[in-house]
């Protein structure tokens, strides 16, 4: 069957054969049908996204904040695959010595992310780029067998836990086809056309994942590639967007509306969806800013009422929010201030209570900046 999304190709005779989906080129032929009501979610999602943008690169300490958003994006979009990890999982002091495999598939994405934006001001998002990319994030994990930086060289499908090629839910194009698609791809995001850049990132999402070019790792790198486009359409200019915290709220519904593009060539009904993700998505990460700033200025109010060694009170509390759950010796480490001199300093933010002991050991206290994890944990 064919539509203006693509056809599914017989592959292979007898008992082997199966239907491969070959996506069409992007952009969409007939041309999208841009309704009052698509206009009307753009208008909002440009808007929430400007005003996003506006507030994250004018606020102090800005760095620390999306610091904070990478892990944040990285955890969600992680989850969404099924990894079994938690926010404080991935801030935990101790975490070299306590990593596990699900915590390690986070911590590969995060790298991967600060890997992937250092490369983008060199190259632009192309073939290599992914590649690359995607070689950081599988490195040492689960699913580092499955050619780790390396298109597939055989055919994958989608489907639940122990699906075959005959029951799968969605058999992405054979490998032939995905080498053709990716290559049409990336001349689409390196072209401009007459649609606005968040309409052009939703087509580019729902291409890659109808693509699923790598044997694994696939919505993991499909959805950092909608934050490298905004940054390189120059909507934002850091990653200070988790849209990954919508798509996991509403995880069917996104799995449902990529498989009704590709079975009816319904691609407005997946702008619709996606533009409202990024409008609700930029309007949480705004609201946690100024929740997070607000949180900074109260603290940081009480820590310069204390004259005498407020300097270094002040040091230790700008630490906490970039790593809000702290052990003392590390934290000294890393500061390079005495263990006593960080010891003090933890004790009077313990007794004004904006850190809590959540762990008390023989050797290491693990305090936690609470109100801060708070306002992050949300969606996770």
């Amino acid at each position: 069957m064919k539509n203006r999304a693509g056809e599914h190709i017989s592959n292979l005779t007898g008992e082997l054969n199966y239907y491969s989906f070959s996506p069409r080129k992007l952009p969409p032929d007939p041309p999208l049908e841009l309704t009052g009501d698509i206009i009307e979610l753009l208008v909002r999602a440009n808007r929430q996204l400007a005003y996003l943008e506006s507030l994250s690169s004018h606020i102090p300490d800005n760095s620390l904040f999306v610091a904070m958003y990478v892990r944040k994006e990285a955890l969600l979009s992680s989850q969404i695959e099924g990894t079994q990890a938690t926010l404080e999982d991935i801030l935990d002091p101790m975490l070299e010595k306590n990593c596990n495999r699900n915590v390690a598939d986070v911590i590969n994405y995060i790298k991967a992310t600060e890997f992937a934006l250092k490369r983008l001001n060199e190259l632009p998002i192309c073939v290599r780029l992914l590649k690359e990319t995607h070689a950081v994030l599988m490195k040492g994990v689960r699913g580092q067998e499955k050619s780790p930086g390396e298109f597939r060289y055989t055919q994958n499908w989608i489907g639940g836990q122990g699906s075959t090629i005959k029951n799968a839910r969605f058999i992405p194009p054979n490998p032939a086809d995905m080498i053709e698609a990716m290559s049409d791809l990336k001349k689409y995001i390196n072209t401009d056309d007459s649609y606005d850049p968040l309409i052009q990132a939703s087509l580019i999402h729902y291409q890659f994942e109808t693509i699923h070019p790598f044997l694994d790792g696939n919505g993991r790198i499909g959805r950092l590639l909608v934050m490298l486009y905004l940054i390189e359409k120059k909507v934002l200019s850091s990653p200070s967007l988790y849209i990954s915290c919508f798509l996991k709220a509403n995880r069917i519904e996104y799995y449902d509306r990529l498989s009704q593009v590709r079975s009816k060539g319904d691609y407005e009904q997946w702008v619709r969806f996606f533009l409202q993700a990024l409008s609700e998505s930029a309007e949480d990460a705004f609201l946690t800013i100024e929740e997070l700033k607000t949180l900074h200025d109260k603290n940081h109010a009480i820590v310069y009422q204390k004259d005498r060694s407020a300097k270094t009170i002040s040091m230790v509390l700008r630490y906490l929010e970039s790593n809000p759950i702290i052990e003392i010796s590390k934290t000294a480490e890393d500061l390079g201030l005495a263990f006593n001199t960080v010891s003090k300093a933890v004790g009077y933010l313990q007794s004004v209570n904006i850190v809590t002991l959540v762990k008390k050991q023989t050797r290491n206290r693990i305090y936690s900046y609470t109100e801060y994890l708070n306002i992050l944990r949300k969606g996770t």
